[in-house]
């Protein structure tokens, strides 16, 4: 009976076999593994131990090597960490496309950036706003015209769809609307993440997940003031920040609305063919004509109208020419653009800022909901390579070196970006929105009622992009990546509770201090630890001086040696400073008075 069996046991299928029997099988395997590896090491010392020939000891060596990785793959397929005979996967230790970590020196820089940010706005009489990080999908969608489709949906949450928010000002406008019209006149911020399904350029800060800034006027107020502000809000945060040189281009959507009607468009196309011509910053005019005519339909005729008005920019002079264009100022929405515009620049002198702004008829940005000035802040890293960022440049050149994209492989998956052939893009941008809050209002009354309107206008800054520019040469402008200003030390037997009692105090004080928590740490290595933080007091606690009522304060100090931050070596040993007046000596140096965002260098 058994040898008529034994020929058939090969062709078992391997799910009859039960899986008890299977695991017990791999099992034994493991262990008869274990018991060569033991065997294989005590050949493998008792080799070494008899100083035998290389060749004979790098011989087992191997051997013992082959029988433990043995051991590791027969360990996985025996079932630990494994489920019904299936090989457990790796996990795939990475964060999610579009998104990154910083560590702690990319964070205390991104803290400054939002330090200088957050004081700007309260500066500008902002007060703070919070909205939820997802929305309710229906608020979201309808507003931001061709862009909709990179909105992150949520699948189905206890019966509401949700979707994650794509940016601050339709959450604004939700908040004010639920307020049924009643915040008249207000100044409100908002600092947070937001998501889009785009393709990221991680090296430009361009991220699915990225950190935006906003600021917004709501209400009622004389035209174009509240405008204006917000245009010197900009201007005053880039330069606080040091960007370098930056240009504010300037529109009006209902120039730009005119502009189009008098060219030909029919108004169902107003908003594609507006979203074509905001692809000029990055894209040569032939391209964005040919989306206009092949692929949106448009008469070749009526784009090569619109590619006139389109390439003019300039300054206040370019608004006197354009008064002086008899057809366009014959349409009653490009005539109103063009008086308010007059109106901003009138302001603009006011608040000392007209030489960083550029009226760019170029300019459309994309958003549907935007209805009056629209402006975007730009700086040579914005545009890809071989196109200008100056709005006062000349047109973007018909050749040159494209982005280059790699294919996607399959319906799932997003194509990929060269990032050397990518730019920066806008660092911030913004415009008015006069109706965004009455829509809300409108669907939430229903058909028939009288809706509430609140005409509102913002600016949001990119913090990302921000970071992208800043970071590169944080180190090489002296900036630290700690607010840490004294870092207290002992000589001798350690002095531990000691060192704990004047970190403490001079916390209470409001001087950020550290120490090394080391019962008995060695000098060198609590100079090294304070070093490391690049922090600028140094206390040094010993037991006589204690006795004394004394410390020694020794104050350290960086430069830049070319091009790279290093210690000035001080032969200075420091100096006494009675230790009841510690806190008050450390506030009167110069280097705790002048210390400032955390920039410190010699």
């Amino acid at each position: 009976m058994f040898r008529t069996f034994r020929p058939l046991l090969p062709s078992i299928p391997r799910r009859a076999i039960p899986a008890s029997y299977r695991r017990f099988s791999k099992m034994a395997a493991t262990e008869d593994l274990q018991r060569e590896i033991q065997a294989q090491t005590a050949i493998f010392n008792d080799l070494r131990l008899k100083d035998s020939n290389p060749g004979a000891l790098d011989e087992a060596k191997k051997k013992l090597g082959d029988l433990k990785r043995a051991l590791g793959v027969a360990t996985a397929a025996s079932g630990s960490g494994a489920k019904d005979g299936k090989k457990k996967e790796r996990l795939l230790l990475k964060t999610a496309k579009g998104t990154r970590d910083f560590g702690p020196g990319e964070m205390y820089c991104r803290e400054y950036v939002e330090r200088v940010v957050k004081d700007c706005f309260t500066s500008f009489g902002g007060s703070c706003l919070d909205t939820p990080v997802f929305e309710r999908k229906d608020v979201l969608t309808g507003k931001y015209g061709e862009d909709s489709k990179l909105i992150f949906d949520l699948m189905d949450q206890g019966g509401e769809q949700l979707a994650l928010r794509y940016d601050h000002t339709v959450p604004l406008a939700r908040y004010l609307a639920m307020l049924g019209g009643t915040n008249t006149h207000s100044k409100i911020w908002q600092v947070g993440k937001v998501y889009r399904r785009d393709n990221p350029v991680m090296s430009k800060g361009r991220m699915r997940e990225f950190s935006q800034a906003d600021f917004d006027i709501s209400g009622v107020w004389d035209p174009m003031v509240p405008d204006a502000e917000i245009v010197s809000l900009m201007c005053t945060i880039l330069t606080k920040l040091e960007v370098g040189d930056f240009t504010v281009k300037l529109n009006n959507r209902k120039i730009l609305d005119g502009m189009f009607e008098v060219c030909g468009v029919s108004p169902e196309k107003i908003r594609t063919i507006s979203s074509a011509v905001d692809k000029l910053d990055k894209s040569p005019w032939s391209e964005v004509k040919h989306e206009m005519t092949e692929e949106k339909g448009l008469d070749e005729a009526t784009a090569d109208k619109i590619g006139e008005y389109v390439k003019l920019k300039g300054g206040p002079e370019l608004l006197d020419r354009l008064t002086t264009d008899t057809t366009l100022m014959s349409n009653v929405s490009a005539k109103d653009g063009i008086v308010e515009m007059g109106m901003l620049f009138k302001y603009l002198r006011a608040y000392k800022v007209i030489d960083k702004v550029s009226f760019d008829l170029s300019l459309a940005r994309g958003l549907d909901y935007y209805t009056g000035l629209i402006f975007e802040a730009v700086v040579a890293a914005s545009a890809p390579p071989g196109f200008s960022a100056n709005a006062n440049a000349t047109p973007a050149p018909e050749v040159g070196k494209k982005s280059k994209r790699k294919k996607a492989e399959s319906a799932d998956d997003d194509e990929e970006i060269d990032e050397s052939q990518v730019g920066v893009g806008s660092i911030a941008a913004g415009g008015r929105y006069d109706k965004l809050v009455g829509m809300f209002h409108a669907a939430a009354a229903g058909e028939g009622k009288k809706a509430a309107s609140v005409p509102c206008v913002g600016v949001s800054m990119g913090l990302d992009r921000i970071f992208a520019l800043l970071w590169p040469t944080w180190a090489e402008k002296g900036m630290r990546s700690k607010e840490t200003m004294v870092y207290v030390m002992a000589a001798g037997d350690g002095l531990l509770e000691e060192r704990i009692a004047l970190v403490q105090e001079l916390r209470a004080a409001g001087i950020k201090t550290d120490f090394l928590a080391k019962v008995k740490p060695k000098l060198p290595a609590q100079f090294a630890a304070g070093e490391r933080d690049e922090v600028p007091f140094a206390v040094i606690l010993g037991a006589d001086e204690l006795q004394a009522g004394l410390v020694t304060v020794k104050e350290q100090r960086w430069a830049i040696v070319d091009g790279k931050k290093a210690k000035v070596e001080s032969a200075d040993k420091g100096v006494q400073v009675r230790r009841d007046e510690l806190v008050d000596w450390i506030k009167r140096s110069a280097s705790f008075q002048s210390w400032s965002s955390g920039k410190l260098i010699a």
